[in-house]
């Protein structure tokens, strides 16, 4: 259930590489439990913006806000170094377009799904192999195979290890960046479907980049579109697909269909 708490506010981010700009004083707000997607084509700044917001990337200009507990909102980049790093390792999860990316591969699925319990100060052996075990069962994979390296297992088993880690230790905001990209259609099929349970299930707050509109229609309460690093329309998910109001909008769905 989307909440009236605003959770993380962007207000007037700019990015630059050098010279070239690739978001342009981009504003936003993000409520908890809703999901907020972000499209646009490939080099829109729709990425580069989910790397600024997500701590990652510090903005040229602008100010990230985020609900931290304890403190209310607060500028992300105006967290010392240490409370940054705790927020984003107790308080956000982070699912990359390739699960290489957001997976340790030298251990354990299980390994890999408990390790942000433990940077989260978890240390019984039992409790957290249960926690892994129930896992990768809501992710629907064999939890026999929880002993077994992430190398094992398919791209698509990959992604599903990377989303269990990403939301083992119950963050309260989670970025997805392209979470079924380069996935085989049916595999994105049967991905997304688990996403949407798993992402109303425990009532998160998401904030997805995706150049799919399927996508963004299935998991999006709300949807943002970019183009060459602005925001040129926004509204309802729905609302932003069957009625689009913006030139470029009318192209990116008339290009979908």
């Amino acid at each position: 259930m989307i909440g009236d708490k605003i959770l993380l506010e962007a207000r007037g981010v700019t990015v630059r590489y050098g010279k070239t700009v690739a978001c342009d004083g981009v504003s936003l707000d993000l409520r908890a439990g809703e999901v907020l997607g972000i499209v646009g084509e490939s080099g829109s700044g729709k990425t580069s913006l989910l790397t600024s917001l997500s701590g990652r990337l510090r903005p040229a200009s602008g100010e990230v806000l985020f609900d931290v507990r304890g403190q209310g909102l607060a500028d992300v980049y105006a967290l010392s170094e240490p409370d940054r790093r705790r927020v984003r390792r107790e308080e956000w999860g982070f699912v990359h377009q390739n699960p290489r990316d957001g997976l340790r591969l030298r251990i354990s699925a299980g390994g890999n799904i408990v390790e942000p319990l433990l940077m989260c100060g978890e240390r019984r052996y039992e409790p957290m192999r249960g926690t892994a075990i129930q896992w990768l069962e809501r992710v629907e994979l064999d939890p026999a195979r929880i002993d077994q390296r992430p190398s094992q297992f398919s791209g698509g088993m990959q992604q599903r290890v990377q989303i269990a880690r990403a939301l083992a230790h119950r963050p309260r905001l989670v970025f997805m960046d392209e979470p079924t990209g380069g996935l085989d259609v049916s595999v994105q099929a049967r991905l997304l479907d688990m996403l949407r349970g798993l992402v109303r299930e425990l009532d998160l707050a998401v904030m997805v980049v995706t150049h799919d509109l399927a996508v963004a229609r299935l998991l999006a309460d709300r949807l943002m579109v970019m183009k060459n690093g602005r925001v040129v329309e926004t509204g309802l998910t729905d609302q932003v697909l069957d009625d689009p109001q913006d030139a470029y909008t009318q192209l990116l769905v008339s290009a979908a269909m």
